[in-house]
């Protein structure tokens, strides 16, 4: 893991691969650690460069107030497009997860040139909030019991491990993988204070973001292949959210996954990354 600068500002990044193959560029959702070790070392195998990242406010990459953001959505969208000019793999193929898949949908849409090839996974196309009246919003139940649990101690390793598990046990997701994961996030998280453990673990800073403008109208303008991947047990982001993304991209290749919620499964890596390798 290292750091590039793009766009003014430090981003934490992790290769996979040889330099010089094509470039697969994976926005993290908000860390790079949302993308599994085992989809990353797949693609590398399969003749690609992949090339993790941390969004703005997390990981490795800059830090400065997530309470208070002073950067927008499309900042975001141009760090994307920058760090593939700053890796020289260019046109890459972008991939991005959860709110990491808001970038991806914006980058390629205000920086056409820089992506060759699209992949979304578990995501939507509005900004958080509530959703467009066609959507499936965020599933009540699962929310109210996803936000009845207390914080934990952001200083305790283990506490925030046990509560990534816990949630991870009500989204539908596997709660062993989660407590690794937000273990390791927790050692590469820039200190201890609360607004910066929930924008690493938890991604809060986007409810303070500027999204604007909209961009879901605009989705028919991508003109570059498009691969949707979302778990059939999404409750965060309800399958119906990939569906109408995949509808509105044109010719877009939708994979729902059966027993996936909004994580990766490990037994569904090897199908997402060979749809990855066809892809571009």
């Amino acid at each position: 893991m290292t750091t590039v600068n793009a766009n003014g500002i430090a981003l934490g990044i992790e290769s996979f691969g040889d330099d010089d193959a094509p470039l697969v560029l994976l926005a993290g959702g908000p860390t790079m650690l949302s993308w599994p070790d085992a989809l990353c070392e797949h693609l590398a195998v399969g003749g690609r460069r992949a090339v993790r990242y941390d969004l703005r406010d997390s990981g490795e990459s800059t830090t400065a107030d997530p309470e208070a953001p002073a950067y927008t959505l499309r900042d975001l969208a141009a760090d994307a497009a920058a760090l593939v000019d700053a890796l020289g793999g260019g046109p890459a193929h972008l991939a991005g997860i959860g709110v990491g898949g808001m970038v991806a949908q914006v980058a390629v849409l205000d920086h056409p040139g820089a992506f060759s090839a699209l992949t979304l996974v578990g995501t939507r196309a509005v900004a958080p909030g509530p959703p467009d009246g066609d959507l499936p919003d965020h599933d009540q139940a699962t929310m109210s019991r996803l936000f009845a649990r207390p914080m934990p101690d952001w200083t305790d390793r283990e506490a925030v491990a046990e509560f990534a598990a816990t949630g991870a046990e009500i989204l539908g997701d596997d709660p062993v993988a989660a407590r690794a994961i937000a273990a390791r996030v927790w050692d590469r998280t820039p200190g201890t204070a609360p607004p910066v453990q929930t924008a690493n673990q938890m991604g809060m800073v986007f409810s303070r973001l500027d999204c604007r403008p909209r961009w879901r109208e605009r989705l028919p303008e991508i003109g570059i292949p498009a691969l949707v991947v979302h778990g059939r047990r999404n409750r965060f982001f309800p399958v119906g959210n990939g569906e109408a993304i995949a509808r509105e991209i044109p010719e877009a290749r939708l994979l729902v996954l059966e027993e996936a919620a909004t994580a990766i499964p490990d037994a569904a890596v090897s199908e997402v990354a060979e749809a990855m390798l066809t892809l571009g």
